[in-house]
């Protein structure tokens, strides 16, 4: 898979990935990466984050790699379950990282509108990378979404939310669980649904 054909999308969650953030870093070195940026970081409306994400795989033919972070993994299932065949083909896999149960009784009240959750396969091959003490996603939830949506799942152990908070600036580690899944890509090793 040529980095040059293909572009990165970097969808981040519930008030944004700054500068600092492994998601701004890997935008930054990624080849034809691109951030989905949405108009209120702070105030998520469900509507309006999806109709983003659909507009931006929209706006380019190219095959993309999505890599969301958090409520960005929710905001792509939910693009998912209602795209059309056509921009559905465009997207290569995703990777999603440590995605935020929005159901959970403790989920914050801004984010409560992006459920419920889709629990329908994916209809693009997909990685999920979750942690054993994330406040916004338990394994036992992690896994149990990775299970609905079809993807891989690897549970970390130790790295919190895996974000600036947790010390996850760089995140350099996780480009091993990008580049496994784009070999996977490239041997035919991930099914579409």
């Amino acid at each position: 898979m040529s980095e040059q054909s293909i572009r990165y999308l970097i969808i981040p969650g519930w008030n944004g990935s700054p500068a600092e953030h492994w998601q701004s870093h890997w935008q930054r070195v990624l080849p034809n990466s691109i951030r989905v940026e949405q108009g209120d970081w702070q105030y998520p409306q469900k509507t309006h984050w999806v109709e983003q994400l659909h507009q931006v795989i929209a706006e380019d033919s190219r095959p993309a790699v999505l890599i969301a972070h958090s409520l960005g993994c929710i905001t792509v299932a939910h693009w998912a379950a209602h795209a059309p065949k056509h921009l559905i083909n465009r997207v290569l896999g995703a990777l999603l990282v440590a995605p935020a149960d929005v159901e959970r009784l403790n989920c914050p009240e801004p984010l409560r509108n992006f459920a419920p959750i889709p629990s329908a396969k994916l209809p693009f091959p997909s990685q999920l990378i979750g942690s054993d003490n994330d406040s916004a996603a338990s394994p036992q939830r992690a896994l149990q979404l990775a299970h609905d949506w079809g993807s891989e799942a690897s549970i970390l152990r130790g790295v919190g939310h895996i974000n600036v908070s947790s010390g996850h600036s760089r995140w350099e580690q996780g480009f091993s669980h990008l580049y496994r899944l784009q070999r996977q890509l490239e041997q035919g090793g991930l099914k579409r649904a």
